[in-house]
């Protein structure tokens, strides 16, 4: 198997993607505590919807995430039921930190995909397959 490529019963995938969000208002509320736990329950998410947590960082008015997942899960999905689990807890958990927030995340985010080849290197390796 080659280096960074994940296994499964019917496919091998090399899928990573980078996830920014940021709390309501972009407000600083992921701090000690607050941001801890946040860390925990955002790999035990990643970890059940049977991906891995590259990196992590909770800061204290955003988040970045680099995850490799398989691909039967969409971005969507992923981020989704990260920021929907981690909400639902730390909402209950923190009750008087997160208060003033009508909702602990915004709508929005931002991913990226990420992997060991270059968009320019995918294409030339395609264009390379006729010839053979």
């Amino acid at each position: 198997m080659v280096s960074g490529y994940n296994k499964k019963q019917t496919c091998v995938f090399f899928m990573n993607f980078h996830y920014i969000w940021c709390p309501k208002y972009r407000r600083s509320v992921l701090t000690g505590k607050v941001a801890t736990r946040c860390e925990e329950l955002i790999r035990e998410k990643v970890s059940q919807l049977d991906g891995e947590t590259i990196a992590l960082e909770v800061m204290p008015d955003h988040v970045h995430l680099f995850v490799s997942m398989p691909p039967t899960i969409s971005a969507n999905k992923i981020i989704g039921q990260v920021k929907g689990y981690t909400s639902k807890v730390l909402r209950q958990e923190f009750k008087q930190e997160l208060k003033k927030l009508p909702t602990l995340w915004t709508r929005s985010y931002c991913v990226s995909t990420h992997g060991q080849v270059s968009s320019e290197g995918i294409q030339r390796y395609i264009a390379e397959q006729k010839g053979k």
